[in-house]
């Protein structure tokens, strides 16, 4: 896992549900923790684009449905700033089902996916077709 290059707002919190954007089955999943917050008491943990993130599938097939998994956040709504002065928004918020190590349990990655994802997982890169 690597730096990011951008000024990421992070804008997600936990709680929050969001699209699944592969094809392990999930459609809807809801954040329960952000890997690698130190927060101050009392305040909601945030993630943006390519946090690692703890999940729990809220809608999908079966076999999936009430299980945690690990997951990156590859799209969010909210805009932020890259370092040549670009500013980035999506449609959605979106995250891909990972393993521990962070690279993709899915073959294929639906939609765009933020460049910022894939230059802190690399693996990410391989199964994406935009790249944005």
């Amino acid at each position: 896992m690597k730096a990011i290059k951008a000024r990421i707002n992070k804008s997600l919190n936990v709680g929050s549900r969001i699209n699944c954007a592969d094809n392990t089955g999930a459609k809807i999943i809801e954040i329960i923790s952000v890997g690698g917050y130190h927060g101050v008491k009392n305040r909601q943990p945030l993630a943006g684009v390519a946090s690692k993130i703890r999940v729990t599938v809220k809608e999908g097939n079966a076999k999936s449905r009430h299980q945690m998994f690990d997951a990156v956040i590859i799209r969010q709504k909210q805009e932020y700033r890259r370092k040549n002065g670009t500013r980035v928004s999506f449609e959605d918020n979106a995250a891909i089902i990972t393993d521990e190590t962070g690279s993709p349990k899915g073959t294929e990655i639906k939609g765009p996916v933020a460049k910022e994802a894939i230059e802190r997982f690399s693996t990410i890169g391989k199964i994406s077709t935009i790249i944005v």
